[in-house]
């Protein structure tokens, strides 16, 4: 019996297209209600820029991919960077090669430049651009993610130099930058232990490389109709697209929703 339900926002509740969820899709969350399921978020957004969820309320919160976890505006969840992690980063930045990189605090993010990847990935994301802060301003500080706007290629390089830290690209632009031990399973089992939820009462829905953990620890892991290859691989379910009902059509097929 599903009693909960978990949504990634970027592809899978929201629409790349027109950066708001779908008709389909809210008519789909309020049947879930309906049946007292409960419903939840789990993305690699801050809560600070879930500027597209329109007026859709959700039970609780998995942000920056498992970092920060909450009920209603209470974190009962943080797990941050190593900061001796970061301040190699800082240094890196300021003596070898700069990159965009986004700094994510508990409750702040800040960016150290702008170039045109930034801007191209925040139109795209309808995301609302951070204040430019120099990188002196901000060593010692806590940060929960970086976004950081390097390529594939040079992913391996850049990621040797944190070792405590790994990268979950969802696209070719940048990359999240988490703690190893960080995730969105993880943030969701926070979630689950606080409802008193088992893993195998939930469903997940997700697109991107990542939402594959969450996708493998539900009871039923939902990969969109536009999502990554390596996602559908691994799910039990493939819809249709975000912007083709593909949420309704998926809670639809398995009953959780009335036709």
């Amino acid at each position: 019996m599903i009693k909960a339900a978990f949504f990634d926002i970027d592809g899978t509740l929201v629409s790349f297209k027109t950066h708001r969820i779908p008709v389909s899709t809210i008519q789909a969350l309020a049947g879930l209600r309906r049946k007292g399921i409960k419903v939840f978020v789990a993305s690699g957004r801050h809560k600070l820029s879930m500027n597209n969820l329109g007026n859709e309320t959700f039970d609780g919160y998995v942000t920056l991919n498992g970092g920060l976890c909450l009920i209603g505006n209470r974190i009962i969840y943080k797990h941050h960077l190593p900061v001796s992690d970061m301040n190699t980063l800082i240094l890196y930045l300021e003596t070898s090669k700069a990159f965009p990189c986004v700094f994510i605090q508990e409750n702040t993010l800040s960016i150290n430049y702008m170039d045109t990847n930034t801007q191209e990935t925040f139109r795209l994301l309808n995301f609302p651009e951070p204040p430019i802060c120099p990188l002196k301003a901000i060593e010692d500080k806590i940060f929960y993610q970086l976004l950081g706007f390097f390529r594939q290629e040079e992913e391996q390089q850049i990621m040797s130099l944190l070792p405590n830290c790994r990268a979950t690209r969802w696209n070719p632009l940048f990359t999240d930058i988490i703690p190893t031990e960080t995730s969105k399973r993880v943030g969701i089992s926070k979630i689950l232990e606080y409802f008193g939820i088992a893993p195998e009462e939930i469903i997940a829905f997700g697109d991107g490389g990542n939402d594959i953990e969450m996708l493998r620890y539900a009871g039923i892991g939902v990969a969109m109709g536009n999502a990554a290859d390596e996602v559908k691989q691994i799910a039990d379910y493939v819809t249709t697209g975000v912007d083709n009902n593909g949420i309704a059509q998926a809670l639809q097929h398995f009953n959780l929703i009335e036709t």
